[in-house]
């Protein structure tokens, strides 16, 4: 009893605050509120004050940037939030989300969007972003983003499981290994991640490798359950752009009808070499033509893929760009897609030997470049803006004397060309500013029509400056589309002359000509 008689004082002095110290109106601190996130048709809506919670909160986002007025972004929309709908229970840790960047501008920058709309998969670590280029459909996107997220191929070890994935899809490729390394296991699995339409399985067993009669690493795709081609691979030397090149060929025939359904698929094929075969389907020799174009397709399959044109389609316009005449039909022509250098057949008629040679020599740097021109104008310098066509073009840019300002558009009175037709007004009054000029010259022309094939493949249209001199030089023309910045573009280059492999620091890039080959068009016209 003493004891705690002891210890009451005590507790009065320890156990109780200073009268002075307590605050009648003091408050517990308030935990941080954090932002809400609104979820429409299971699809995030996130601006920036939500996406860091976003991120943390799961460990895949998959994101549309989208523009809320554009139709195509619309149509995503629809088919990215079923994708979202369907992965909702089977994948959680995956989520999608949808940014407007109409009004979300640091989000646009951040990420660098350029096109609408874009879709990017970003991990909680915040790191580079990946883009899922071109994928539009919820099968597709779902496809996507599950390998991208986990296995992007399986590994099976029974002629049941073989057969199973064979027969269950049009398409199915199985990679056979002897034995399975991570090199070999990279380069396959990065090359299934990229290749959408089918599915992808490996396998070292050697009951599978006997069933089917494989002897060697090879990459077989089957079609429809039968194999239709079959790829030795070669580990330390294997490409995955050639392997997806081969691979997504399968994906349409081996001789494709160009229409508005198909060109999409057509261009995004990663095969750059493309023969188009240009004739009228109901001609009497359509189809001793078709089977000997189909025959020689077979040998080329991965390396150029096979087109044809019904030339009786109204909607093609191909034959238009390559300037193919009704008379020159049937025509043959390859086209590279990263350079848009065109070339002709040789012989006239549509053999399997012609066609295998034609195709050889082009793949072998062999084949003759074809060039078009379009005559020149007889008006073409009564204008203060000058027409130039392939066969005056050499003349007149690079005459020494005089500096050439050129635009260069596709086809500069084509209705469908907006950008092209905004700015014919303002290239009309730089040409009227500079009527009296004596050394210089405004000048433009349809690259469309006329293969100036010195001047790099640019977004059209694109400008460049020829300044005179005993040296060829080309500056390109890299400031805003307005009269203004072109007048002082013009007047800061008649100062300075253009020295070559210099950078210019008035907006342009000056590239040395004088050991390069000139523009190759037909034979000039002097």
């Amino acid at each position: 009893m003493k004891t705690h008689q002891f210890f009451l004082p005590l507790l009065f002095i320890t156990g109780f605050p200073a009268a002075d110290s307590i605050n009648p109106n003091e408050t517990k601190p308030k935990k941080a509120k954090l932002p809400q996130i609104k979820k429409k048709n299971n699809v995030l809506l996130l601006k920036k004050s939500n996406f860091d919670r976003a991120l943390k909160e799961t460990k895949y986002l998959l994101v549309e940037f989208y523009v809320s007025l554009s139709r195509p972004s619309q149509n995503l929309s629809e088919e990215f939030a079923e994708a979202a709908r369907q992965l909702k229970k089977e994948a959680p840790r995956i989520q999608f989300g949808k940014i407007d960047v109409t009004h979300q501008h640091d989000l646009r920058k951040e990420f660098n969007i350029r096109e609408f709309p874009t879709v990017n998969l970003v991990e909680s670590s915040r790191g580079d972003p990946i883009d899922c280029k071109g994928v539009r459909q919820a099968s597709a996107s779902i496809t996507w983003v599950k390998r991208r997220t986990g296995p992007s191929t399986v590994l099976i070890n029974s002629t049941d499981q073989a057969e199973a994935i064979i027969n269950a899809d049009d398409l199915a490729a199985i990679g056979f290994f002897k034995a399975i390394h991570e090199n070999s296991k990279g380069w396959f699995c990065a090359t299934a991640r990229d290749v959408l339409e089918m599915p992808f399985r490996m396998t070292a067993s050697q009951d599978i490798h006997a069933n089917y009669g494989i002897q060697k690493n090879t990459l077989v795709v089957f079609k429809k359950g039968k194999p239709v081609h079959n790829e030795v691979l070669e580990d330390d030397r294997q490409n995955k752009l050639d392997l997806m090149r081969l691979i997504e060929t399968f994906t349409l025939d081996l001789i494709t009808e160009y229409n508005l359904e198909t060109s999409v698929k057509i261009f995004g094929v990663p095969v750059e070499k493309h023969i188009l075969l240009f004739t009228p389907a109901n001609s009497e020799t359509f189809n001793v033509i078709y089977e000997n174009y189909k025959s020689a397709a077979v040998e080329f399959r991965g390396k150029i893929m096979f087109v044809l044109v019904d030339t009786n389609e109204t909607r093609n316009r191909g034959f238009e760009y390559f300037r193919i005449r009704e008379v020159d039909i049937p025509a043959m022509r390859i086209l590279n897609l990263t350079s848009d250098a065109k070339y002709k057949m040789p012989a006239d008629e549509v053999t399997v030997k012609n066609l295998k040679e034609f195709c050889q020599s082009y793949l072998n740097a062999k084949a003759k470049l074809h060039v078009s021109s379009e005559e020149i104008p007889e008006d073409w310098d009564k204008m203060p803006v000058k027409v130039l066509a392939g066969k005056n073009f050499n003349r007149i840019v690079f005459n020494k004397i005089m500096t050439v300002f050129v635009m260069f558009s596709k086809c500069y009175c084509g209705p469908w060309s907006y950008d092209c037709r905004k700015l014919l007004p303002i290239w009309d009054k730089l040409g009227d500013q500079h009527e009296n000029h004596k050394d210089i010259i405004i000048a433009k022309t349809d690259v469309r029509a006329n293969n100036i094939l010195s001047i790099g493949l640019e977004r059209y249209p694109f400008f460049r400056l020829f300044p005179a001199g005993p040296d060829y030089h080309e500056v390109a023309y890299a400031r805003e589309h307005t009269l203004e910045a072109f007048s002082e573009f013009l007047e800061e280059q008649s100062k300075t002359k253009a020295e070559a492999g210099e950078k210019d620091p008035s907006g342009g890039i000056k590239e040395d000509l004088s050991q390069k080959k000139t523009v190759i068009t037909e034979k000039e016209q002097l």
